[in-house]
């Protein structure tokens, strides 16, 4: 699927609740899902977003296709200028991440701009678990792609 230049919005869905973990009771916030809107046209059902690879016959009921992160961070970016986007994030000195320049936006989430391509790179809570939904419209286009927190089993 390739999506036209353009600029979009992205949205995030938050939850909020007491938890409990090992025993102990917490209050928290959490990013239940981050989406990118790629057109005003209402979405009229969801699909899961599928690699290569994936085969949606080899699923038994209620399973789901989920993305693995070694380091609980998604990001929406610029095919065509993912290696260039992406280099900062790789590089490191002594063992630790050099410095990147880059914009810090509200709730940990990041944007990595090359103004020569004219692309940028938005990173967000990604837990590794998660699912991606793609929002068609009645015509079939994707209107909407929409990435779930590992902890969430919601649908978009």
């Amino acid at each position: 699927m390739r999506i036209p230049p353009g600029t979009y919005p992205v949205g995030i869905a938050w939850t909020a609740g007491p938890y409990e973990f090992m025993g102990e009771h917490f209050d928290g916030i959490e990013c239940a899902a981050t989406r990118i809107r790629l057109s005003d046209e209402p979405v009229a059902g969801w699909e899961m977003g599928l690699e290569i690879h994936d085969a949606v016959d080899r699923l038994q009921p209620g399973e789901r296709v989920r993305f693995f992160s070694d380091a609980n961070v998604g990001c929406f970016a610029d095919a065509g200028a993912w290696p260039t986007l992406v280099a900062p994030f790789r590089t490191f000195v002594d063992g630790k991440p050099v410095p990147r320049e880059s914009e810090q936006l509200p709730d940990n989430y990041e944007r990595l701009s090359d103004e020569t391509l004219q692309a940028d790179l938005v990173t967000f809570p990604a837990e590794s678990g998660g699912v991606v939904w793609l929002g068609r419209t009645r015509s079939g286009a994707v209107a909407t792609i929409a990435v779930s927190s590992g902890n969430s089993d919601a649908e978009a």
